[in-house]
Order: structure tokens, then sequence, then C-alpha cells
């Protein structure tokens, strides 16, 4: 990965109008996201009485997430580039796609549009909170962590092949479509062990409301450590130096 390509950016950036509705939209779709992600475990717990947690459930988070993804991606991708994950986040910054100083007004757009969806689920619901991320029984820590990263390299790799290659061509229209599924993939795989996040501010929304902080570092390191792998990897074999192109906000 070549370090001249990672940028810090202007002091004044943050002021920018374009940055601006950039994180405005980044705080929009994660709201959207979440919203809908932990609100169908919170209606589905519901319906059950007893709030067990079953094979159905995990598929019907699976569809929500995948679901809900794919409308958040959407609809901020115009303006934000619809990244709607630190980690996705971090990962772009990685590959020279966006300013740490942009990234960082993201990264609390995203905390913040989690920890409000967070809120309204439990006003809208009647004070239901919205459960931290835990661990299965017979996990270890290093079992989740491990888990993290493989289904966050899948996820960046993902972003990286179909929003961010200049190669990408007409694959970049189904961008959308293959984030959500991949997410929904990995839910299916990991929401059984760790709950399956991939995504710092999904964890953080509800670790904050429910105040509930107990191996909730996983859910940062796992992440960033997989967008970090498959940004590097990604950029240095398939894009290059030859290859890579720098790509505006409002396209990525």
């Amino acid at each position: 990965m070549a370090i001249y390509r990672i940028a810090v950016g202007s002091p004044g950036e943050a002021s920018q109008p374009d940055a601006i509705r950039a994180a405005f939209a980044e705080f929009f779709s994660m709201l959207i996201f979440v919203f809908a992600g932990q609100g169908s475990g919170l209606a589905y717990g519901k319906l059950r009485k007893d709030g067990s947690a079953t094979a159905e459930g995990l598929i019907v988070a699976a569809l929500a997430h995948a679901f809900g993804l794919f409308v958040a991606v959407s609809v901020g991708a115009n303006i934000s580039g619809g990244h709607v994950n630190p980690a996705v986040t971090f990962g772009a910054f990685l590959g020279g796609n966006i300013t740490l100083l942009r990234s960082i007004l993201y990264w609390l757009a995203q905390l913040l549009g989690s920890a409000v969806a967070c809120m309204l689920l439990k006003f809208a619901t009647g004070g239901l909170e919205t459960s931290a991320f835990t661990l299965s029984s017979g996990v270890s820590v290093w079992n989740a962590l491990m888990m993290e990263i493989v289904m966050t390299f899948g996820l960046v790799y993902t972003v990286y092949a179909t929003a961010v290659d200049p190669k990408k061509g007409n694959v970049g229209v189904v961008a959308p479509i293959a984030i959500g599924f991949i997410v929904g993939a990995n839910i299916l795989v990991g929401g059984a062990f760790d709950g399956a996040s991939m995504n710092p501010a999904v964890s953080f929304g509800p670790a904050l409301v429910s105040w509930s902080w107990t191996h909730h570092w996983i859910y940062w390191l796992g992440p960033f450590t997989g967008a970090a792998i498959a940004a590097i990897v990604y950029d240095n074999i398939f894009i290059g130096d030859d290859g890579h192109e720098q790509i505006s906000n409002s396209d990525f």
C-alpha cells in the first residue's frame, strides 16, 4: 500500500458544506440501518414472548440487516459514499479514498446515528432495550475476535470490489445489494457465536443504551483489523499504483 495516498486533510475540511452534508448522510443512513436491524430483534423477541434465541430469529436478523443495509448504503451513496460503518470508513482511509479528518467526522456521525436509533427504539417500543452484543456460551474472546476479523474482511473486500475499484464498471450498480448480502450471510454464520457485528457503530448504540460494555473492545478491534487487511490486500493486489484512481467523496 502506498503511504503517500493516505491523507490527513486540511484543518477547515470539517466545516466545508460537502463534508457536513456527508456527515448528515452517514448519520441518517446509520439511523435507518440500526433501527431496522435492532428493531427486528426486539420485534421477534416480543412475538416469541420468552425471548429465547432460535434459528428462525437468526434468519430474521440476517434478512433485516441485509435489507436495511442495502437501503442505507443506497440512500447515502451519492452524498457520503454510503459507508454506514466506521470499519468501512477506516478501510477507505487506508486506501487513500478519504482523509483522516473526514473519516473522524464520519465516525462521529455514525456513532451518533446508532445511539439515536437505539434511543428511538426504546421510546417507540415502550421501554424495550436493545441488547448489547455478547459472546455465546463456550465462545472465547479470541474466537469472537477472529470471527469479527474474518467477517469484516469479507465485507470490506466486497466494498472495495464493487464500490471502490476504478475498474468496477457496471458492477458498481449492484454494490449496495452485494454489501447487504454479505452482511446478511455473515450474520447467518457468526450470529450464533458473537452476534456478528462487523460494525463498531452497530455495537456502540446498544451498549450505550443498555450501558453494557463487556467485551465491547472485540467489536472495535476485530472490524478495524479485518477492514485494514481487506483494504491492504485489495489495494495492493488488484488496484496497485498503476490502476489507482483517486475518487471523489460523492462516489465513495
